[in-house]
């Protein structure tokens, strides 16, 4: 059996209004909300993956500025196995201009208690990723180690 595991990486944004989400369709073509999330790419360091993956999803700029905790889990849809490196930090400037990833619907800001009561989260690393943020759980950039 050739097990692989899918590395990615989220962003926790937070602003008067509620966390920074997205409305996507998913693969088997469910809509589902989301944090900016995507899949860590060949040539770039997890920090820049958040990066891009926050501006790709939402035409947003990010500044990483912490870790909110590192995330296993196995989707009983797929059985894949998912580690998920979550950050938190502040979106900057907008590209007004810049198209979304496809299947991106749009984006939307939403209250813990509303993105508790959906009944279409991507997974439940989001909400948990929430939770964690909320309560004040943060390790620094440096934790990880980019060794060339």
């Amino acid at each position: 059996m050739n097990w692989i595991p899918h590395l990615t990486v989220a962003a926790i944004i937070e602003d008067q209004q509620g966390f920074l989400l997205i409305e996507e369709t998913s693969s088997n073509g469910v809509i589902v909300v989301n944090q900016p999330a995507g899949h860590w790419e060949q040539n770039e360091t997890l920090i820049d993956a958040v990066i891009r993956e926050t501006l790709e999803e939402t035409a947003w700029h990010f500044e990483p500025e912490a870790i909110v905790g590192i995330y296993e889990y196995t989707s009983s849809l797929n059985q894949s196995t998912y580690l998920r490196v979550c950050f938190c930090g502040k979106k900057l400037e907008k590209e007004a201009d810049l198209e979304l990833d496809a299947g991106i619907i749009r984006t939307v800001s939403l209250t813990r208690d509303e993105v508790a009561k959906l009944p279409n989260l991507r997974s439940p690393m989001v909400l948990n990723c929430i939770d964690d943020y909320l309560s004040g759980v943060r390790y620094p950039l440096d934790l990880i180690k980019h060794i060339r």
